[in-house]
């Protein structure tokens, strides 16, 4: 089979340098292409063009695929295809000028003050895991980072001097105040467990799973579901929905839009204002 998938990752690796999370998913995105192509009895992906890509494009569509995660499947196909015209495997490029889907905005998910103090509440005991859950919890909602930086924060990120923690994504940085009880929580979580949980001493990373590594994407989104269930409220929970409350709650309480969008980090400031049409709603 002529895929070339080791190679190319080896190029995300070394040459693109990419975080392991968006390396997970670009590579992700190929191997789902993969699998259709096999399925379509395509081995080798020099036999494929432009119309094998809408192929599956309907493919995924028919699927259940969202317009936002067929754009972005797109795009991975896209640079494993000039990856591919590169190393002179392909000379065409079977992506270009193909039409897609228009991008909705999709309108977040969002929780009320009420039913986050809720679901903050439900990590109450004092067994190890019940301190980190708490901890991570207080500490997405009161930074409003995302799910990938909150996991990829190392001990050496949080400042305990200055209560500030040091966030970084996609190659760019910022500095972020954390609220009295979030520190409180997370000052708990460090002095109390981190030690008893870490595999060895020199584990960097601030939050770790039961097995003593560092938290995975999976496992706190399964956390988030254990403690939604527990608090009973009847909407669908990611880790994202405490990011797009922080931002919310932000705005209702009258901060203004460019200070959100530099917590946030969100580069383009038309992100940002899908939350204020919320706000308007609401």
């Amino acid at each position: 089979m002529q895929f070339y998938i080791q190679q190319y990752e080896a190029f995300l690796v070394y040459d693109k340098q990419l975080s392991p999370n968006t390396l997970e998913s670009y590579i992700g995105d190929i191997r789902q292409y993969i699998d259709f192509l096999i399925s379509q009895g395509k081995e080798d992906i020099r036999h494929t063009n432009q119309s094998t890509v809408v192929s599956y494009m309907i493919f995924l569509e028919e699927n259940g695929g969202a317009p936002s995660t067929i754009l972005r499947k797109l795009s991975s196909l896209r640079s494993y295809y000039h990856y591919l015209i590169s190393i002179n495997c392909m000379a065409l490029d079977p992506t270009l000028n193909l039409q897609v889907p228009k991008n909705e905005r999709k309108v977040p998910n969002t929780l009320t003050i009420k039913e986050t103090q809720t679901l903050l509440e439900q990590p109450s005991g004092d067994d190890c895991k019940s301190i980190r859950d708490k901890a991570m919890m207080e500490l997405l909602y009161a930074t409003g980072i995302r799910v990938s930086e909150l996991i990829s924060l190392d001990i050496d990120d949080f400042n305990r001097r200055l209560g500030c923690i040091k966030c970084r994504s996609k190659q760019k940085e910022r500095v972020l105040p954390v609220s009295a009880d979030a520190l409180k929580h997370l000052t708990a979580y460090i002095d109390k467990v981190r030690d008893s949980l870490i595999e060895y001493s020199g584990e960097k990373a601030l939050f770790v799973n039961i097995h003593g590594k560092r938290m995975t994407r999976q496992g706190f989104w399964k956390i988030i579901k254990h403690y939604t269930e527990k608090a009973k409220i009847q909407k669908e929970i990611t880790p994202h929905t405490l990011r797009h409350s922080f931002a919310i709650h932000l705005l209702s309480n009258g901060a203004d839009i460019k200070s959100v969008q530099e917590i946030l980090g969100h580069s383009d400031i038309s992100t940002t204002q899908v939350y204020t049409h919320i706000t308007r709603q609401n």
